[in-house]
C-alpha cells in the first residue's frame, strides 16, 4: 500500500528524496498499512537528542486515523513520531536544509518488508505564480485532450 501526498507536488518544488523508518505503535502500523493516513500540514523537524551531540528528526502534523479493531482509549492521532534515520543523513540533511532555505515535507507512506516507511523529499515552497502557470499548464493539456 502507497499513500501520496499530492498537495506536497503542488505546494513545493521537490529537490531529493530520503526514505525513513516510522516510530510506530501496532494499532497506527495496522491503520498504515490499510492507507488510513492524511497528511495535511505534515512536516518533519531536525531537533537536539538527550544524548549529546546527536540528533533527532520528528514528524509533526500527519494524522493516522484509529485502527477500528483496536483499543483506542488515549489515542492522539495527530501526536509527533519519531523518524528513523542514521545520524549522517539527518547531519546532511541539516546542512542541505540551512545552506538552501529547504523543508522536509513527507511525499508517501509505504510499506517495505513489512516495514512502514515515509518518504521524506527536501523542498522549497513554491510562490503563488508559480502555482498559477502549473494550473495554466494542466488546464491547456486537458482542453487539448478533449478536442
Amino acid at each position: 500500500m502507497r499513500v501520496e501526498n499530492r498537495k506536497a507536488r503542488f505546494d513545493y518544488e521537490i529537490k531529493d528524496r530520503i526514505e525513513a523508518g516510522v516510530q510506530l505503535t501496532g494499532p497506527e502500523v495496522k491503520a498504515a498499512k490499510l492507507g488510513q493516513v492524511e497528511f495535511g500540514s505534515a512536516h518533519a523537524k531536525i531537533g537536539p537528542s538527550k544524548f549529546r551531540g546527536q540528533h533527532e528528526v520528528w514528524l509533526a502534523g500527519m494524522q493516522i486515523f484509529p485502527y477500528k479493531h483496536a483499543d483506542n482509549a488515549n489515542y492522539d492521532s495527530m501526536r509527533t513520531r519519531k523518524l528513523l534515520l542514521h545520524q549522517k543523513e539527518i547531519l546532511g540533511l541539516q546542512t542541505k536544509m540551512k545552506s538552501g532555505g529547504l523543508t522536509l515535507i513527507p511525499t508517501a507512506i509505504y510499506t517495505k518488508s513489512g516495514l512502514v516507511k515515509i518518504e521524506l523529499g527536501l523542498a522549497r515552497g513554491k510562490r503563488k505564480y508559480e502555482k498559477r502557470e502549473v494550473i495554466k499548464e494542466r488546464e491547456s493539456r486537458r482542453a487539448g485532450e478533449w478536442k
